[in-house]
């Protein structure tokens, strides 16, 4: 049964489990005050004391009420105090603490805690590696303008250099980057930089950089540098290719001719080399001749010396042998009586037929040597006449 329907609430309660009263006067909800002033007891209690509030004074119940909001409020700022003065530092990252101001200390892993407002940390994670892109028309040293593509991976070694030293280091970095790479650039030749110049480009623009930055102390390494492929802007792509299609025709050329020399040189040199060894062969042969010579003229004429008539017939006969051998007819004009008959000797013919008797006798050769069986049946007949006559 509801509270207020007739008859139906005899003990005479409203719903907050007051009783009612006469002339109207019922009591109402719950005072604020006295919710705090309990609170407040309650606090008290937990923290050791406080002067228990009498049965009359208003004003002290008012009190009673604002101290325990008080109360409230310092446990809520606390609590939210403790929540922001503690914290965890995961296993890549590190923090740095600075107490007024000034530098504190570097916290690793784990879990740590600072006292804001006087200290002020940041934390950065210290292992993972960055990149930074960057692209930009530069001029070469040869006064072409090249757009160069570069990437720049790094990370952090030193938070503290890196939180206090520069003011957003990673601007630094940008700009540091932006002048290192026009510096190389500025010095290298165009064809460099399109081509197998990009490598050695790379290191030179990460040795500047880092030099930068540790000038800077920025707390920064630099671990790689990549020169992408750089190209002509658009507005000379025509051009830039032909270019390179002429430098391409002169290198097939280079290497055409490259190719020939290595074939016709090494030819030449060992030409070369022969004729020498053939020119060495025939000094040596016509000085070891020459000296054989000498040796033999100088023991023939000690064999003269001792026998004069003996040696001059000698010399004689192989003088004749040697005319006689190379020679294919003989003519002999005189005799010891002095008559002049002449006396024709085939000695080509003689000797062929020498020749065949050691050889089957077949064909032309059979012919050949009919002839020559007559040759020295005339030979002997006419020697028999020359017999005759004498």
């Amino acid at each position: 049964m509801a509270w207020n329907e007739p008859g139906g609430n005899s003990n005479n309660q409203d719903p907050w489990g007051g009783k009612r009263r006469n002339n109207g006067d019922r009591k109402g909800p719950p005072d604020l005050d006295e919710a705090f002033r309990k609170l407040q007891e309650s606090l008290n209690g937990l923290f050791g004391g406080g002067k228990k509030r009498g049965d009359d004074g208003g004003g002290s119940g008012k009190s009673g009420g604002f101290g325990g909001l008080l109360g409230i409020g310092l446990v809520v700022l606390a609590a939210v105090w403790l929540y922001s003065a503690v914290y965890v530092v995961d296993e890549q990252e590190q923090a740095v603490v600075l107490r007024f101001g000034k530098y504190y200390e570097t916290v690793g892993p784990g879990l740590n805690i600072y006292f804001p407002p006087i200290d002020k940390k940041y934390m950065e994670n210290v292992t993972r590696e960055r990149s930074y892109t960057k692209q930009g028309q530069m001029l070469t040293e040869d006064e072409n303008i090249v757009e160069v593509p570069l990437t720049v991976q790094y990370k952090i070694s030193n938070l503290q250099d890196f939180v206090l030293n520069v003011d957003q280091p990673e601007i630094s970095l940008q700009q540091a980057t932006d002048s290192a790479l026009r510096h190389v650039v500025g010095s290298t030749a165009m064809d460099q930089v399109l081509t197998e110049g990009r490598e050695l480009m790379a290191s030179e623009i990460k040795e500047r950089l880092q030099r930068f930055l540790d000038t800077y102390r920025t707390g920064i390494t630099v671990t790689q540098v990549n020169v992408q492929n750089a190209a002509a802007p658009r507005e000379v792509q025509e051009a830039f290719d032909d270019v390179i299609r002429a430098r391409e025709d002169e290198q097939r050329s280079r290497n055409q001719a490259e190719t020939y020399a290595n074939g016709v040189v090494p030819e030449a040199r060992g030409q070369a080399q022969r004729i020498l060894e053939d020119a060495n062969g025939y000094r040596d042969e016509t000085v070891s001749r020459a000296k054989g010579e000498g040796d033999r003229f100088t023991k023939l004429v000690a064999e003269y010396r001792k026998a004069p008539e003996v040696t001059r017939e000698r010399l004689y006969l192989d003088t004749m042998q040697e005319v006689f051998t190379n020679t294919s007819k003989v003519l002999v004009t005189g005799n010891k009586n002095g008559q002049s008959n002449l006396l024709y000797l085939p000695l080509d013919k003689m000797i062929d037929s020498g020749r065949s008797t050691s050889a089957p006798v077949t064909g032309a050769a059979a012919s050949s040597n009919e002839a020559n069986a007559r040759a020295a049946a005339d030979l002997q007949q006419q020697q028999a006449r020359t017999r005759e006559s004498r």
